[in-house]
């Protein structure tokens, strides 16, 4: 059903580390709004989904969602890669990097993991959808 193809949608080059920008990042990763609760909640949803044309949207939608999730979690790695001794101290990184290094963990700012409870498939096609939308709005509201 899948296809990958071994590139990003956007290559990412980020040269210097910046600990407290990627602990910044990562919750678009595995924050309540982010890219994996994104992908598991269109591909999910599309099962209970009555129209097929709807179906597939949900499906493209979702596979979109995981090739963001993808690119991500490469500006963590390449934000957090090179850091030096003192880096690793920055006050907003030091306790992520306790539990996982500098390895990519789907996780909120706050420090919490990523947990299913942050997404909604209820099997009713309006409800799925309005909770779809609520999900894309509150991600662009904090973007602005």
């Amino acid at each position: 059903m899948f296809s990958y193809s071994k590139k990003l949608q956007y290559p990412v080059r980020i040269r210097r580390p910046n600990p407290a920008l990627a602990k910044i990042i990562l919750t678009q990763y595995g924050g309540p709004d982010g890219e994996l609760g994104a992908s598991l909640r269109y591909l999910s949803q599309r099962y209970s989904m009555p129209f097929d044309e709807q179906k597939g949207l949900l499906t493209d939608i979702g596979t979109e969602e995981l090739g963001h999730l993808e690119m991500v979690g490469a500006i963590v790695h390449q934000l957090t890669r090179n850091l030096k001794d003192n880096q690793y101290k920055d006050p907003a990184f030091a306790p992520y990097f306790v539990d996982h290094t500098t390895g990519v963990y789907p996780s909120a700012a706050a420090g919490f993991p990523w947990d299913a409870g942050s997404i909604a498939v209820k099997g009713d096609p309006i409800a799925d959808l309005t909770e779809d939308l609520a999900a894309e709005a509150t991600f662009h509201l904090v973007q602005h």
